[in-house]
């Protein structure tokens, strides 16, 4: 199975966890060896591979142990500024988001304020 947007978060926690489980058996390590090598609870790893939900700090710990950390750089590569970027910046890296605009309406709505904002579907 490949990770994708559409996947539901079981099933991706549950394909995260079998991919580990197999990272795990490939270098022929026990739970319990893995475990004492990240520095986590034997449970936890368990929980992992069930596909159940653990700390980001666990993942990267046996992901440390399983020497596969180096990965998520392609998980989530590092975020380069364009030249106009820099510009606008004076060089420094952006702290927040201006939002979108005139783009779809924002989910949830709840910013108050009246105006065009959510209705309820028997208003007009």
């Amino acid at each position: 199975m490949r990770f994708a947007n559409e996947l539901t978060d079981s099933a991706a926690l549950t394909e995260l966890g079998q991919r580990l489980a197999r990272q795990r058996l490939a270098r022929n390590l026990t739970q319990a060896e893995l475990a004492r090598e990240a520095g986590v609870d034997r449970t936890a790893l368990q929980r992992l591979e069930r596909g159940e939900s653990v700390t980001l700090t666990t993942a990267v710990r046996l992901l440390r142990a399983l020497g596969t950390l180096e990965n998520l750089e392609a998980l989530l590569p590092p975020a380069e500024a364009g030249p106009i970027e820099l510009v606008e910046t004076r060089g420094h890296h952006r702290r927040r988001a201006r939002g979108r605009r005139g783009g779809p309406p924002q989910r949830g709505g709840g910013s108050g304020g009246g105006g065009g904002g959510w209705k309820w579907g028997d208003e007009q």
